[in-house]
């Protein structure tokens, strides 16, 4: 089994199992109603500053959302945007998300293979956004990966915003560390379920064990490196360094304007 294909069986279950705790893991209790607020809630608070900040208003454009989860922010895009291209590894997820945002006709919904958007045509959309994705990669080289693929298929006037892991200070103690390094080694090996029965028996969550949960942090430096190789240029850093670093910028060309 690939790498992607252990991604793409861990969201799975994690859908099943409880979608709106796995996509959203602040809370527990999340109803439909609750669930979908937070989303709207996200969109105010994240993307409607940095659209106002660039005077791009989303009213007939088109956007793309890497990692769309079970629709908890795809509902508030697809109420601004003309066209929303919905991404995610999980059929399950993507099922859900379905049957949870029923109404707009303007989503497309589709299964990505794990590492990049192909079935996206290059300079394609008006608006990448990414959040609470990127920081589940197993590997930097997937990140990456991605990030080239969010400007490839930006417009030359597009605007890009994405979140990712930038920690590098250890979140646990030696213990901690050395209990999930045997966790993600069994995953690794794609001994999945292995990796789940030791994370139980250690008192962990199963279902975030291996490398598609707790995924590789990744240098805020070689991000923009990436951006800018790819033909974007970068604005705004975030967060450096913690787990919440943001990356805001655009489609270099608009700069030639």
């Amino acid at each position: 089994m690939s790498v992607t294909d252990s991604m793409r069986r861990d969201w799975d279950e994690r859908a099943h199992k409880d979608a709106f705790h796995y996509i959203a893991s602040w809370r527990k209790d999340w109803d439909v109603a609750s669930f979908l607020a937070s989303g709207e809630e996200d969109y105010q608070r994240l993307v409607a500053p940095v659209l106002a900040r660039w005077q791009f208003p989303p009213q007939g454009k088109v956007m793309l959302e890497l990692g769309c989860g079970a629709g908890r922010m795809t509902r508030s895009f697809a109420q601004r945007f003309e066209r929303v291209l919905a991404f995610d590894v999980s059929a399950e997820m993507l099922r859900r998300a379905q049957a949870l945002v029923q109404g707009p006709g303007n989503i497309l919904w589709v299964q990505g293979d794990g590492f990049d958007l192909s079935g996206v045509d290059s300079d394609a959309v008006d608006f990448v956004f990414s959040y609470l994705v990127l920081q589940h990669l197993p590997s930097e080289r997937l990140a990456h990966g991605y990030i080239r693929e969010m400007l490839r298929v930006l417009k030359g006037d597009g605007v890009f915003l994405f979140q990712f892991n930038g920690g590098r200070a250890p979140t646990m103690n030696w213990k901690g560390r050395l209990a999930w390094g045997v966790v993600d080694a069994l995953w690794t090996l794609r001994l999945n379920r292995t990796s789940r029965a030791t994370a139980s028996w250690l008192g962990f969550d199963p279902e975030t064990a291996g490398k598609s949960w707790r995924g590789a942090s990744v240098d805020a430096g070689r991000v923009l490196e990436t951006v800018r190789a790819s033909g974007g240029a970068v604005h705004e850093v975030t967060g450096e360094n913690t787990p919440m670093t943001w990356c805001c910028g655009v489609k270099a060309a608009r700069n030639g304007r």
